[in-house]
């Protein structure tokens, strides 16, 4: 599920702040025009996030979460500095509740934290949901006369993750852990008018797995130049607490190049493949701008995309994406398949100079109905 979490903490602060405080902390001097440099990089202990859900599949929605840095980016800017060791980011801790238009809901806890110097990172996150969404069958088929049946997914569910980075690289090499206790119920028809098994309605799923991840952006906010991608494999077995055994796959690759000085050509190639008896709803689907989370479903899928993003102004960014994709394996061959295409434009602006980070909107016009996105960052992940 896509969710976007739009960075505007400062509208609560500037209800309360004097005219002057606030053109000191929300002005920039070089430009004066708005801008969350200095409070972000200066803020450390709390910070109340709004979040706003932009994903089709669930509909528009929103929640709040509550942040907390270990210290400021500036402290530990300078404390790199005088040290000479790496930029390591602050410790992040947070709690979030959030809800949608179609009933769906959840709350979560996680945190982000590195140690010695960077070497190591760590993330995890516990969640407690109930998720409303569509199924339309492995590859598109479902029952005759059956276009589509809705479900509802609730339960527990919690990712942990450890990674050390190799030597003094842009290199790293992990371990993790996912596990899921989610009751499935339909809102029309049986379990046989979804051509699934089962074992595919398997409730407790728990895998353990390897990361292989290498990221030599210039920039996590607003990449210009750089690459991200990783390996993954995860494998799902009772003697772990699973009630069924299967492995999942992803292999993917973001690229950035600068063209010139005022434009970034991005790219994205993104494969994902599932094996065994592999709960229906942790299929690999379609992920891509314009089509709603969920809605092409099989056991292989892979996605290509590109976005070019046009810098007008050091402020205001204009951007164009276009990118295809293919879902196939149990119905259909890779060849006998259909591909899915979208396209879009959207807008950024640079809220936070000094650290880059861009916000803004994306419309994107998929197979079926046209899509708007929130968008705080790169707009891949």
């Amino acid at each position: 599920m896509r969710r976007r979490l739009a960075l505007l903490s400062c509208l609560f602060l500037a209800a309360s702040a004097n005219a002057e405080g606030f053109r000191e902390r929300f002005v920039d001097p070089e430009d004066g025009q708005f801008d969350m440099s200095k409070y972000l990089l200066e803020h450390r202990g709390a910070l109340v996030v709004p979040i706003v859900i932009t994903e089709p599949a669930v509909g528009y929605g929103g929640g709040l979460a509550l942040a907390w840095f270990s210290e400021s980016i500036g402290d530990a800017a300078r404390r790199a500095q005088e040290t000479g060791g790496r930029l390591t980011p602050p410790n992040i801790y947070g709690l979030a509740a959030f809800g949608t238009e179609n009933g769906t809901k959840g709350a979560a806890g996680g945190a982000r934290m590195s140690f010695l110097d960077d070497s190591i990172r760590y993330r995890g996150a516990i969640a407690d949901v109930s998720v409303n969404l569509d199924f339309y069958g492995e590859g598109g088929g479902l029952a005759p006369g059956i276009d589509k049946i809705g479900y509802n997914l609730k339960g527990f569910m919690t990712f942990q993750e450890l990674t050390h980075r190799l030597g003094d690289t842009d290199q790293f090499f992990g371990a993790r852990w996912l596990y899921t206790d989610l009751g499935t119920s339909l809102d029309i028809g049986t379990e046989s008018d979804t051509g699934l098994t089962p074992r595919q309605f398997a409730k407790k799923s728990s895998g353990l797995g390897v990361t292989y991840v290498y990221d030599s952006r210039d920039n996590i906010f607003a990449t210009k130049n750089g690459v991200q991608g990783s390996l993954d494999a995860m494998f799902y077995s009772p003697s772990i607490g699973s009630d069924t055994t299967f492995q999942a796959y992803r292999a993917h690759v973001f690229a950035y190049i600068p063209a010139g000085d005022q434009v970034v050509v991005g790219l994205r190639a993104d494969y994902r493949m599932a094996r065994g008896d592999v709960p229906f709803y942790q299929l690999p689907f379609i992920d891509m701008r314009g089509i709603p989370a969920a809605r092409y479903q099989d056991e292989n899928t892979v996605v290509l995309e590109t976005e070019v993003r046009y810098y007008a102004t050091p402020r205001w960014i204009v951007l164009g994406f276009a990118g295809a994709g293919r879902a196939w394996g149990r119905r259909a061959s890779f060849d006998g398949t259909d591909t899915q295409s979208s396209a879009g434009v959207g807008f950024r602006y640079v809220v936070a100079r000094r650290l880059g980070l861009a916000i803004g909107l994306d419309v994107a016009r998929g197979p079926e109905k046209t899509a708007y996105y929130l968008q705080v960052g790169n707009s891949w992940r």
